[in-house]
């Protein structure tokens, strides 16, 4: 019907026509600029790998003697042919996903990867196809959108490369030109990937936990392009990442936690918030080494099995410091709905008055009510205020050529001295009759190499090699750094440790020379 002016308020807007209107090629700097972080970024392709049924993943920093070059992500999963490629590398386009996937928008590689790289390469195989490639650039975008296609040698070259994950079916995706990358100066890339590797096994840890804990594989490695071997120098072998549970702890906080409230949502139906009470003081990485306490207390959102926001009251209340042991988790319902929303991150869920207004409402089958909850979660952070702790001497802190897993339950276990340097583990030429020495201006445990192969069955063993015997002589000469001056005791000390420990790797070697002939 055609429109005819008159003074009812018009409930629809009347349209006489349609055109299309493709994206300018200026669109390309909005999927430059969408604000994802790199370790947010990185977290949203391994979702596309999980999807692809992967169940092994590695994030590859690839560096030279001067940079750092190029981020891969390598997965097991399905992989694409050309087909499905075009159509992952299409800017809009939004593939058909099911109840359980975790993608949603169909924009997470095109803009995670372009928010950070200025050329972003995919190359993929199937079971049933050969290996082939696409490279979307800045510059083709501008160039109308432009995707081109990956010499079909190289694409084959670049899966032959990493045959121990990709046997018959798998994925690379490959960052150049990383804008992050090329802010590095000379002789920086060790501190720089050291904090980077950090903050993304941490990240990856804490919201890809539930995968983690069922299986899934990630690791973070490092390879030095110009020489062929892993690891930045001494320092990154090959990282595992573990799973970082929020919801962790061995006791909790409070006798009966954790419990499952009801929540009546309007427009979402009823649902389930399951409450916990950390206990006080926990020294635990998935309560401590997640970021700021205040910071985490409150709601964890999950979709499919994903973490999509880790704390926050959603405007519930405000963070109180008396609250710090209450996390509640929660599943979004697998049915969209109006009340709750992920952004396209996926790590910030907005809310409606609708969902506080049922929050404040929830009980659970006993009849107490969510508003209990938090009364107990306050007295537990109360009375644990209350009892006298053991305080334990503070260390420095362990650095590199310790297993990251060491460190941690270090840092779970022991407070640390604050502007010290870590303390360092390497290889080195030492004389025969010495197993270890100090260096104690630089921080760092020198190792006799002679007997690196005795600690490795054999092998040369990796930077992170030798767990075992490294940690016991960082717990024994811990304190042996930052001190001021240099007393005979300790001297003698390190030279009877010396002795000790040589009687013992000669024991070692003989036993595992008789034993292998």
């Amino acid at each position: 019907m055609p429109y005819e002016p008159g003074s009812a308020w018009q409930y629809d807007v009347p349209t006489t026509g349609s055109a299309y209107l493709p994206p300018d090629a200026g669109y390309g700097k909005a999927l430059t600029n969408q604000g994802y972080g790199f370790e947010v970024a990185v977290a949203d392709l391994i979702d596309n790998s999980i999807d692809a049924g992967a169940d092994e993943v590695v994030v590859h920093f690839l560096r030279d003697a001067n940079r750092i070059a190029t981020l891969l992500i390598i997965d097991n999963g399905r992989g694409m042919d050309d087909s499905r490629l075009d159509t992952a590398m299409t800017v809009g386009h939004r593939r058909d996903y099911g109840d359980d996937s975790l993608g949603m928008y169909g924009t997470g590689l095109k803009a995670a990867s372009l928010s950070h790289a200025s050329s972003l390469t995919v190359v993929s195989r199937t079971k049933r196809s050969r290996a082939a490639g696409r490279c979307l650039t800045a510059e083709g975008i501008e160039d109308g959108f432009r995707c081109d296609t990956v010499d079909s040698h190289y694409a084959q070259d670049l899966i032959d490369r990493y045959d121990g994950i990709i046997e018959w079916h798998g994925t690379v995706v490959r960052w150049d030109r990383v804008r992050a990358f090329e802010t590095v100066g000379r002789g920086q890339s060790d501190q720089y990937l050291s904090k980077a590797i950090s903050r993304l096994e941490t990240h990856l840890g804490l919201y890809l936990h539930r995968f983690l804990q069922q299986g899934l594989k990630i690791d973070i490695a490092v390879w030095d392009v110009s020489s062929g071997e892993e690891g930045i120098g001494e320092e990154v072998d090959h990282i595992a990442v573990e799973a970082l549970d929020p919801f962790g702890y061995k006791v909790p906080g409070k006798a009966g936690y954790p419990r499952e409230f009801t929540a009546p949502v309007e427009g979402a139906g009823e649902v389930q918030l399951a409450a916990h009470v950390w206990p006080a003081k926990s020294k635990q990485a998935g309560f401590r080494q997640i970021g700021a306490l205040s910071d985490r207390q409150g709601f964890y959102f999950y979709r499919n099995n994903r973490l999509v926001q880790a704390g926050g009251w959603n405007g519930l209340r405000n963070p109180e410091s008396h609250l710090v042991l209450a996390r509640i988790a929660v599943d979004l319902p697998s049915d969209s709905n109006g009340v709750m929303s992920l952004d396209v991150k996926k790590e910030t869920v907005t809310v409606t008055p609708a969902f506080t207004l049922g929050v404040e409402k929830a009980v659970d089958t006993g009849g107490n009510t969510f508003h209990s909850f938090l009364s107990d979660a306050e007295s537990a952070y109360r009375d644990g205020s209350k009892r006298t702790e053991i305080v334990r001497k503070a260390v420095t802190a362990p650095g590199k050529g310790l297993d990251p897993r060491v460190k941690r339950i270090i840092k779970e276990e022991l407070p640390e001295k604050s502007g010290e340097e870590p303390i360092d583990f390497v290889w080195g030429a030492l004389a025969d009759n010495r197993f270890f020495d100090l260096d104690r201006e630089n921080n760092v445990i020198v190792l006799n190499t002679a007997f690196r192969e005795d600690f490795n069955d054999g092998q040369r063993g990796g930077a992170n090699d030798a767990p075992v015997a490294k940690t016991l002589l960082y717990l024994l000469l811990e304190d042996c750094f930052g001190l001021g001056r240099w007393e005979k005791t300790r001297t003698d000390r390190i030279d009877y440790f010396n002795g000790i420990l040589m009687a013992s790797v000669h024991a070692q070697r003989e036993r595992r020379e008789r034993y292998s002939s």
